[in-house]
């Protein structure tokens, strides 16, 4: 088991560090909407899965996501858009998971607080439009 959670861990190092570095996110669209499902650890809370790489989305477009196609989402409207409101429904974040279904399902502002402290880290801007920075960005989802 603790192997398990170490490629899990590993592959959200991947997802934060690869999206940062590539301002890109993907999900996998339908004409329906977006994919989603329930937690693994709670049926009552919902999980919409994330990649950082359109390969690893389109092996997950298979089963009940098989009408799914891998679909690009800019970085700023990931971090502001999908992730605060997801945040504020108490919705977890699924990152680079696998054919299995197998990866991190993580709360959308920890997603956010990573992913924003790799940007400063690497000292990358990202143009936000209800944040003047990331330091802006930081504290806001900090304080919440």
């Amino acid at each position: 088991m603790a192997q398990q959670d170490e490629i899990i861990q590993s592959k959200y190092t991947q997802f934060v560090e690869r999206v940062a570095a590539t301002k890109l996110v993907w999900g996998l669209r339908s004409k329906t909407g977006w994919a989603n499902t329930e937690s693994a650890e709670d049926e009552e809370v919902s999980v919409v899965p994330f990649w950082s790489e359109r390969a690893y989305a389109k092996i997950c477009a298979r089963d009940d996501w098989k009408s799914f196609s891998p679909a690009e989402i800019p970085l700023n409207i990931f971090l502001e858009d999908w992730c605060t409101g997801m945040d504020e429904n108490d919705t977890l974040v699924g990152t680079n998971w696998d054919a299995n279904m197998l990866g991190k399902e993580v709360d959308a502002a920890e997603v956010v607080l990573d992913i924003l402290n790799r940007l400063k880290a690497i000292n990358s801007a990202i143009k936000f439009s209800n944040y003047s920075s990331l330091d802006d960005f930081i504290k806001e989802i900090s304080e919440d």
